[in-house]
């Protein structure tokens, strides 16, 4: 087992070379332990590998006593949905989300889909499995059993969100887990469905279930325009992450998104929002969101990236809705839990549509206020010396390093964020218009590159 393969937010890894069955057995046993009690959630994607460290990450558990409930081939939402309504103590999904075929991993939580990161016992988890790395699991204490969760799960959105509008709808599943899982919910809609890469295939074939990388969204743009489609949506491999394309096959960056659904959500009532309601957006996202935010009476809250801060920040504000740049849509459940689905957001869009009365684009129009420069990577030596002298070079700007460091003037604003796993910043630059957004972003890039 590569320590490595314990991330900021999960746990991922080449299988069999950095995470093999020894290594999902020995983590099954300490997450069992950690969490301190049952049962546990077990959900799995398609990967051909999940199965291998599905059984072995059971023997782990069982031998430390603590029941399962196998709730199978699913998305990662639909495990917190399960982990929340069946009143487990935690949950762990098998998935490397969008990583390559030749991954594997663990989305894990706590009791609440509470997640599980580094700074909130992944670190523990870790130590603990290191302790166990190539026991014998020992004999089951207890046992597993099986649970469909599906039928409630999808109740529970059609409850949430009761617009029905007949649209006609292309979804790009990119041959994840999506397509299986969300087929039982389109069932009960009214749209004309043009699917693609719905088998799950976890050698991905037709290209990465990476919504977030343009290349990845041709097919769908191309059969958004071929099929003459109101609206076009792209899930990421375990269906927690969803990119939307209006009707002329433009996607909508997901920060722009999260300003249009906010100020529906604020402005209809929609999930429970009442006047002066916290809508959580992280800090890489346009100006647009906080404007929009409080245009339609609500309250926007600045959240560090990352869904583990996301989610524990909605919590705290009681927010109803949220938005990341990546892609990730936040939601307060009813069955008592914050968590960010794809399907959910899916749902809301369409309400906002027939709410809305209009195209996507032209909903989506005075979004466009401003120019981003999307998110850069650089490789640098010093992490922290790299955002100390850029930090230096701008005396003028508003300064804050609630992640990384952030500097804010009149008309522009620059986030410089290190990564989690790299040695690697991470670059977002916002200005009023094209050329001004360009001289900025080259000016911090020549700052970061010396």
């Amino acid at each position: 087992m590569n320590p490595a393969i314990f991330k900021a937010y999960d746990i991922r890894g080449i299988y069999p070379d950095e995470l093999d069955a020894s290594a999902a057995a020995a983590i099954g046993g300490a997450f069992a332990r950690f969490v301190g009690g049952g049962p546990l959630i077990l959900g799995r994607d398609m990967r051909e590998s999940g199965n291998v460290l599905r059984e072995s990450f059971v023997a782990g558990v069982l031998a430390e006593g603590v029941e399962i409930i196998d709730v199978g081939r699913i998305a990662t939402p639909m495990l917190y949905f399960a982990t929340a309504s069946l009143g487990a103590a935690g949950g762990a999904m098998i998935t490397a989300s969008h990583n390559p075929g030749a991954y594997n991993g663990f989305k894990l939580c706590g009791a609440s889909a509470v997640p599980i990161g580094i700074e909130t016992g992944l670190q523990d988890i870790r130590a603990l499995a290191e302790e166990r790395l190539g026991r014998e699991s020992g004999a089951p204490r207890t046992r597993l059993r099986e649970h469909d969760i599906r039928a409630a799960y999808y109740e529970s959105l059609l409850e949430m969100f009761p617009a029905r509008p007949e649209l006609r709808v292309v979804i790009d599943a990119g041959n994840g887990i999506a397509g299986e899982a969300v087929s039982g919910l389109l069932d009960q809609l009214p749209l004309d469905v043009t699917k693609l890469y719905f088998e799950p295939d976890g050698s991905f074939p037709n290209h990465e279930a990476d919504p977030l990388k343009l290349e990845n969204l041709e097919d769908l743009i191309q059969a958004v325009r071929r099929e003459g489609a109101d609206l076009g949506i792209a899930f990421d491999g375990d269906g927690d992450r969803a990119v939307f394309v209006d009707e002329r096959g433009d996607p909508v960056p997901a920060d722009l998104m999260t300003a249009l659904l906010a100020r529906m959500v604020l402005e209809r009532g929609l999930l429970g929002a009442a006047p002066g309601a916290h809508i959580v957006y992280d800090l890489r996202s346009s100006l647009v969101v906080p404007e929009f935010v409080r245009e339609a009476g609500g309250v926007p809250v600045r959240s560090r990236v990352g869904h583990a801060f996301m989610k524990q920040l909605m919590v705290k504000m009681n927010s109803c809705f949220g938005g990341e740049l990546s892609g990730h849509y936040y939601f307060r459940f009813p069955a008592g839990y914050v968590g960010d689905d794809a399907s959910a957001a899916m749902m809301l869009v369409l309400q906002a549509m027939q709410l809305g009365g209009a195209p996507l684009s032209e909903l989506s129009r005075p979004l466009r206020r401003y120019v981003q420069s999307g998110e850069l990577n650089r490789r640098v030596a010093d992490t922290a010396a790299t955002l100390e002298r850029v930090c230096q070079a701008f005396p003028g700007g508003e300064v804050d390093h609630l992640d990384g460091l952030t500097v804010s003037f009149r008309d522009w604003w620059f986030n410089l964020r290190p990564s989690n796993t790299e040695p690697l910043v991470r670059l977002n630059v916002e200005a009023p218009s094209e050329d001004e957004m360009a001289s900025h972003r080259d000016q911090v890039l020549a700052l970061i590159e010396e």
